[in-house]
């Protein structure tokens, strides 16, 4: 069986949709279609069912997700293995969501290639879903999240809580007067929960945004309030791009690292004494700029 025709029918089934699958897959949407007519014809069976807001899963498509994730894992694991028997160098898959890319993940990236020059490293960015996806079919061992997850076969540690702060690009603004441009960015259901508690005046805003880093670039060019975590604001809080509005509740957000637990052990140790030593740097720098605010 074709890898790509069921990699390709569990992103359609983790976003429902074909055109956010072929997004993610960097192909055309014809061709996700494609992919996943030729796994009917093999299966002999539909797996998804067209809606006016996407696609489904059918009975027979949730029958075979479990072993399409399956199928992924233990190819990846065979060829992890086969490999190693060839003397190959280690290699390490890092995924993460996009707001864990900067000044996190690459800064872990950096200290991998630095201690050990011979790891082959491949980064990944996905939404949550994918990101579970591709663990548990093997595609990524490792991945930085904002929320542990519980499946067979992952771990789940919390790495670190980084204090989330409402930005705007003028000085001495509080939030009564960033309200009609402030635009609420969505960290999850407990930042959303806080929100709605400690900030009721701005339950309703004009616009939302479900990606932080997209916050982050938006807010610089635009007459925008938003929360946004200290390690995006910090450089733009340094040069007076941003400034932190005033009178505004600050927010804890944490950060989880998920391991597939049959991750080489060696190479899990050394990919952790470096994620140790990124952590330190980021947890320096988010003190920095807290003493800022």
């Amino acid at each position: 069986m074709d890898l790509q025709l069921i990699k390709t029918f569990l992103e359609v089934a983790a976003t429902g949709s074909f055109g956010a699958a072929a997004g993610r897959l960097f192909v055309t949407q014809s061709a996700v279609s494609l992919r996943v007519q030729r796994l009917e014809d093999q299966l002999g069976r539909p797996l998804f069912e067209r809606t006016k807001g996407g696609v489904i899963l059918t009975p027979a498509g949730r029958e075979f997700r479990g072993f399409a994730t399956m199928i992924l894992r233990n190819w990846e694991q065979a060829r992890q293995r086969v490999s190693a028997l060839d003397g190959a160098a280690n290699s390490l898959a890092i995924g993460a969501e996009s707001t864990l890319w900067p000044r996190f993940g690459f800064r872990w990236i950096d200290r991998l290639r630095e201690q050990n020059p011979e790891l082959e490293i491949r980064a990944v960015l996905a939404e949550p879903d994918s990101l579970v996806q591709m663990a548990l079919s093997g595609e990524v061992q490792v991945m930085l999240t904002h929320g542990p997850l519980d499946r067979p076969g992952l771990h789940s540690e919390r790495l670190i809580e980084e204090q989330l702060v409402m930005v705007c690009p003028w000085p001495d603004a509080t939030v009564e007067s960033v309200t009609p441009t402030y635009t609420l960015v969505d960290w999850g259901p407990e930042f959303l929960r806080f929100h709605e508690a400690a900030l009721p005046g701005l339950a309703t805003p004009r616009l939302m945004l479900n990606d932080g880093a997209m916050a982050a670039w938006f807010l610089r060019s635009r007459p925008c309030a938003a929360y946004i975590p200290t390690r995006l604001a910090h450089a733009s809080l340094e040069t007076g791009q941003l400034f932190a509005v005033q009178d505004a509740p600050g927010f804890s957000l944490a950060s989880w690292v998920v391991w597939r637990e049959d991750t080489d052990e060696s190479l899990r140790s050394v990919a952790e004494s470096a994620l140790s030593e990124t952590l330190a740097a980021v947890r320096e720098e988010a003190s920095e700029v807290l003493e800022q605010l």
